[in-house]
């Protein structure tokens, strides 16, 4: 809700915070007019997967006073619906600016609330929380990161028991809790008599993740025959430092490069404009490795080390990229051929994709007799599948567009430690029938048909840019188009209406025509701008796709 800024930034002036923060609120206000009203006109809101947001001081950005009115939130949630004598929670961060100051604080005032907190001693990847919640059987958990946002942004994800971010209706009640916060005073920030005790998490889950998601690999034979496979990989300042290049070790692989700038945890990311590994530029000192060292696959992950990218040679000798969606689809392919050879595949056992993700997934999944789930974007709902059919089937693996994936159920998130494994052993794999990655997915693309889909995301920034992706949204549901690329729509979804869909409410358009191809266009839940997802397939999409690009695309 907008508020009346200037009083709201007074109320700050004039009330119980640090002479720091009034300062800083004080030359905001003389130097930078529409930031001052951008950092107050609102309080940051805590959606349904946490926080996120610009750094820096107001009640729209993530600060100390933001992220403990959220922990206290999310302390009383907690305390009111969770049973027994030793609550706990699990908390971790990446290598962002202020992450470690805002796990302890977390730390503290959970701590203050009576509850039991694990903390990890250092920097560690999502993944790992998501298994270190499962391992201590703690309630909750929290990951201070804003994923691969630029250096500006931090953020605070909240996850539940089963190892997997809150979804509904524990994510709306947290909701209710922290926004019933609205004052720094209501937070307790300093321990008690009868506080929590706060223990560090190390060396020993570091040893449980890696042995655990380890035992998923499925080919040691091949891998024994390439261990000379020469691979580069970036964690781009971030938390994979710790354990991709560990777990590649640990598979036996002997020419692992590394890219030292980018091994240096840096919340500035000072190598990189964006360390998203979805952007070419990222992977741009990576692939410079990998050509003066002759290196088969450049693979590269997010801050907090759950998406990967990769980067393979084609049958010229060039590096080129893969997108999330051919990644996804040849780990899908590499694995249910393996499941498949080894007797493990039967009707209980299944994958999951989202909503945007490739169609390639279910056209391979179906070719092996593997059922799918078709989620909205976000991994929480894959993992609220994973969860659903406990007991019942079996989770093979899953993934989305936006480089994400995962295998088996230890952890209930995306991870790019596995991810990455996986892809160096399906190298080895594919290196047995004298073959690269890049001709494994050509002839995926034989066998399926081809494929293409392209992101295309517009920036729009603060309240106007809220304003515009609203009325965008708008258009597109009062005008729909009425065909793609010179073919007929013959079939609109709005994920606005859960009745039709039978998904949970999500402001997500999406329009197929007869040709087969798809337009799917949503607000992003933690950035400022729209995506606009393209997807066509036969011999002509690559022209298809800038057709549909050029008509949504203004």
């Amino acid at each position: 809700m907008e508020k009346d800024f200037k009083a709201v930034a007074q109320s700050w002036l004039d009330g119980n915070y640090d002479h720091a923060t009034k300062c800083q609120i004080l030359e905001l206000r003389n130097s930078d007019p529409a930031g001052f009203e951008d950092a107050f006109y609102r309080n940051l809101e805590f959606g349904t997967g946490g926080l996120r947001g610009i750094m820096g001081v107001g009640t729209n950005r993530m600060n100390k006073y933001t992220v403990g009115m959220a922990t206290q939130g999310l302390a009383n949630y907690i305390k009111k619906h969770c049973t027994g004598d030793d609550i706990k929670v699990c908390i971790s961060f990446d290598s962002r600016n202020n992450s470690k100051e805002f796990a302890k604080i977390t730390a503290d005032v959970l701590s203050a609330n009576g509850i039991h907190v694990f903390i990890f001693d250092n920097l560690r990847p999502t993944p790992e929380l998501s298994y270190a919640i499962r391992k201590k059987g703690a309630q909750a958990g929290v990951m201070v990161t804003a994923s691969h946002n630029p250096k500006e942004y931090n953020g605070y994800k909240v996850f539940w028991s089963d190892g997997a971010q809150i979804t509904s209706p524990v994510d709306k009640d947290i909701v209710a809790e922290v926004n019933a916060i609205t004052d720094p005073s209501m937070v307790k920030f300093e321990a008690t008599d009868e506080c929590g005790e706060i223990e560090t998490m190390g060396a020993e889950m570091d040893e449980a993740y890696l042995n655990d998601i380890l035992s998923l690999m499925l080919t040691p034979e091949a891998r024994a025959k390439h261990t000379d496979i020469k691979i580069v990989y970036t964690p781009l300042h971030g938390t994979g430092v710790r354990l991709v290049p560990e777990a590649l070790r640990r598979l036996g692989f002997k020419n692992v490069y590394h890219v030292p700038d980018q091994d240096v945890s840096d919340g500035n990311f000072p190598t990189v404009m964006s360390p998203n590994p979805e952007e070419p530029s990222a992977l741009k000192m990576a692939i410079e490795v990998a050509d003066k060292e002759n290196a088969d696959i450049v693979l590269a992950t997010d801050p907090d080390a759950d998406r990967m990218g990769i980067a393979v040679r084609d049958n010229d000798g060039k590096i080129v990229l893969f997108n999330g969606n051919q990644t996804g689809s040849m780990l899908t392919y590499y694995i249910l051929t393996r499941w498949k050879e080894l007797g493990k595949l039967d009707s209980s056992k299944y994958v999951v994709k989202t909503i945007v993700t490739t169609e390639l997934i279910r056209a391979i999944a179906e070719k092996f007799g593997v059922k799918v789930y078709n989620v909205l974007t976000g991994f929480k709902y894959i993992a609220e599948i994973v969860k659903r059919n406990e007991g019942k089937g079996e989770f093979i693996c899953g993934g989305e567009e936006s480089y994400g994936f995962n295998v088996g159920e230890f952890v209930r998130d995306k991870d790019a430690v596995i991810a990455c494994s996986m892809v160096a052993e399906c190298a080895c794999w594919a290196a047995e029938q004298g073959k690269t990655l890049y001709q494994l997915m050509q002839d995926i693309y034989k066998e399926f048909g081809y494929y293409r889909e392209s992101l295309t995301s517009l920036v729009r920034k603060g309240k106007s840019g809220v304003e515009e992706i609203a009325r965008i949204m708008a258009d597109l549901r009062a005008t729909p188009p009425t065909e793609l690329a010179g073919s007929p729509v013959v079939k609109v979804i709005d994920y606005n209406k859960p009745e039709e869909t039978g998904l949970p409410k999500s402001n997500v358009l999406q329009f197929f025509n007869e040709a087969g191809d798809v337009v799917s266009v949503r607000p992003s839940g933690t950035e400022p701008k729209i995506k606009f997802y393209f997807g066509a397939k036969g011999n002509d999409a690559d022209a298809k796709i800038e057709k549909l690009r050029a008509q949504f695309i203004k």
